[in-house]
């Protein structure tokens, strides 16, 4: 038998026992065990459907502390708290997972040192083909140093939130791009009185006087804030209980990082006492009896003008020169009378010394006293002014006299700033439970910039104003003044210049059931005889003009030139009327009539003080030292004429 060939038995041996060549994995294969076990930032392992440890990565190991042959095999609720063990919550997790395939935790875990990391975790169940859990694959990353990243970024917005939640003196809020309140401190709710629940949702605007409301105040100082970043405003704020407070406001746009508007930081702070402080330096008793006293010195000369003129009338047979030049002295002699009362009055409610006789006010009476009062500036410019009231009266509670005042002014106002000719229209209406006047001109207009600052003292919009239309800046910080005390509101409003203005007024009506309240002086229709008239005053043409407009009218007039003299006439004439000035050297007229008031010859004697000043607390100085009335200088010719009826009432009595 032949040997096999050595040569060929080593190939086949050789042949037989080499090893197969290594697999070489197609370029699109993946070895995932091996991408796995690299992965260091995350935990990736696998349970098996009870939930013990199968396999172990070297992110788990670095991220957990154990080795894999120290936690293969082992439960998963390892890594958790005694707490969420106890609880259960291992699994539940697994449960979920079961249920909905994956689920997704972040919570505190425990490492092999014990301890914890803030922890995301991602378990997802594992299927075979036939849909079998084969167990879960679990994810976890360390989100320790993210979390307090956050916690931090939170405890530091929590401490800014409780700063501004627990400030008291300022009211922080925010409002969403529209103007409405998204968040409330502790400030707002005190110095607006309203609570969170009451206010987040509602429109900033709730804090504005209803007037700014309407005229879009609020609207325009958002679009100012969105416009430069930030707008500051001082003014009346409305509280929840209707009350009103002085408060400076800032306005402040807030964007995010993308420059998207956010909303608005808006900071208010009652200002109320520092206002009525500085109000008060600047403008208290010192302001009051500068005014006063500019007043009295203006009226003094004045009286014998009036006086004069009071003559001049009562002259028959006079030129039409020499008629229409009286008229002219007396109108102008009005004017001026009108222009010292605003002085004195304006200077009076500044020092809050106004006092109002409030009765039931039908407007109805008012415009028509008003237009009256008006007419001869009106007619002076042939200009017309036309009413629109209602058929239904608008009453309300107010002092008539101040009412046809406001009225008045803002008549002056719209003829001044009228063309000759033009139509200055009247309308009356009922709105809102207020009654409401608007007095609208076809004249110049009013720049917008100027709408607030026009009723502001001293202050006049001087933009095409011509020289022969000036003042003294008082009639409209006036009209505001008295409006507000009947605790009404008033606003100016314009298209622009050139296209006219109105100034719209709104009063509280009256309720519906009040009784008529009457304010009657003097005895009216009384006929008076020739009356013994005792004239004291040291300002010679304002006594000599008045005696002879007085012995015009048929009475016999003595003239004392001061307190002494009257002393020395008083007791030979015996007076039915003593009409005394107060402003007297030596010897003025409080003391005058005190002496008077003892002579018995003089006991049914009126005594008529009469003065520059006519302050509340001057009628009380007067009263208080024995007059019976007391004339404000110059004196209307219908106050002479009750005066004078007042006397004979008195003698027609007797002096009992």
């Amino acid at each position: 038998m032949k040997e096999p060939d050595a040569h060929a038995a080593g190939d086949n041996d050789a042949t037989a026992n080499v090893s197969p060549a290594p697999r070489v994995s197609p370029p699109d294969e993946v070895d995932y065990g091996a991408l796995v076990q690299s992965i260091e930032d995350y935990a990736i392992f696998l349970l098996d459907p009870t939930g013990h440890i199968v396999s172990w990565n070297a992110g788990a190991q670095k991220l957990k502390g154990y080795a894999a042959h120290e936690i293969i095999g082992e439960h998963f609720s390892r890594f958790y708290t005694a707490e969420a063990v106890a609880r259960g919550w291992p699994t539940y997790e697994l449960q979920q997972a079961t249920l909905t395939g994956r689920f997704e935790d972040e919570g505190w875990r425990v490492r092999k040192d014990g301890t914890t990391f803030w922890s995301n975790v991602v378990i997802t169940a594992v299927r075979n083909e036939a849909g079998v859990l084969t167990g879960f694959a679990k994810i976890t990353r360390d989100l320790t140093a993210q979390r307090e990243y956050l916690e931090a970024l939170r405890q530091s917005e929590e401490r800014f939130r409780l700063l501004v939640d627990n400030v008291k003196d300022y009211a922080i809020f925010m409002l969403d791009p529209d103007g409405y309140v998204v968040s409330w401190n502790a400030g707002a709710a005190r110095i607006k009185g309203y609570t969170r629940d009451e206010i987040v949702g509602r429109h900033f605007s709730t804090f504005y006087p209803r007037e700014e409301a309407a005229a879009g105040k609020p609207a325009r100082e958002l679009a100012i804030a969105r416009q430069v970043g930030r707008v500051e405003d001082e003014g009346w704020r409305v509280r929840k209980d209707g009350t009103t407070f002085w408060a400076n406001v800032n306005i402040t746009a807030v964007y995010d990082e993308s420059n998207c508007l956010r909303g608005f930081a808006k900071v208010t702070r009652d200002l109320t006492e520092r206002r009525e402080r500085e109000e008060l330096e600047r403008s208290g008793e010192r302001m009051r009896k500068f005014l006063a006293t500019l007043a009295h010195e203006l009226r003094n000369p004045l009286a014998p003008v009036r006086n004069a003129v009071g003559v001049m009338q009562l002259e028959s047979g006079v030129s039409p020169t020499v008629a229409r030049s009286r008229d002219l002295i007396d109108r102008q002699v009005t004017h001026l009378t009108r222009l010292v009362d605003d002085l004195l009055d304006v200077g009076r409610i500044m020092s809050d010394k106004v006092e109002l006789r409030l009765a039931r006010v039908d407007l109805a009476e008012v415009v028509a006293r008003a237009i009256e009062a008006a007419r001869p500036f009106t007619d002076a410019r042939a200009q017309s002014v036309a009413t629109h009231m209602p058929t239904e009266p608008l009453i309300v509670s107010g002092d008539t006299t101040r009412l046809v005042q406001v009225l008045q002014n803002l008549l002056h106002n719209a003829s001044k700033f009228s063309p000759a000719s033009g139509l200055i229209e009247i309308f009356g209406r009922i709105g809102h439970q207020m009654a409401v006047l608007e007095v609208r001109d076809h004249g110049r207009g009013i720049p917008v910039r100027a709408l607030d600052a026009i009723f502001e003292l001293f202050v006049q919009e001087k933009n095409g104003q011509n020289s022969g239309e000036g003042g003294l800046g008082i009639g409209l910080t006036l009209c505001k003044s008295l409006v507000e005390m009947h605790g009404g509101s008033i606003i100016a409003s314009s298209e622009g210049e050139g296209r006219g203005s109105s100034f719209t007024l709104s009063l509280p009506l009256a309720a519906a059931l009040s009784e008529a309240q009457a304010d009657q002086h003097g005895v009216a229709g009384v006929a008076v005889s020739p009356l013994r008239i005792l004239l004291v005053d040291d300002n010679r043409d304002s006594a000599d003009s008045l005696a002879m407009l007085l012995e015009l009218k048929g009475h016999e007039v003595r003239i004392a030139y001061d307190g002494q003299q009257a002393l020395d006439v008083a007791p030979r004439l015996a007076p039915h009327l003593a009409l005394i000035d107060i402003a007297m050297p030596k010897m003025d007229g409080c003391a005058t009539v005190a002496v008077l008031r003892k002579m018995p010859t003089l006991a049914g004697t009126l005594f008529a003080a009469m003065t520059g000043y006519g302050h509340a607390t001057d009628r009380e100085r007067t009263r208080a030292a024995g007059f019976d009335a007391h004339l404000v200088k110059p004196v209307e010719l219908a106050l002479f004429e009750a005066l004078l009826e007042q006397a004979e009432a008195r003698r027609q009595r007797g002096p009992g």
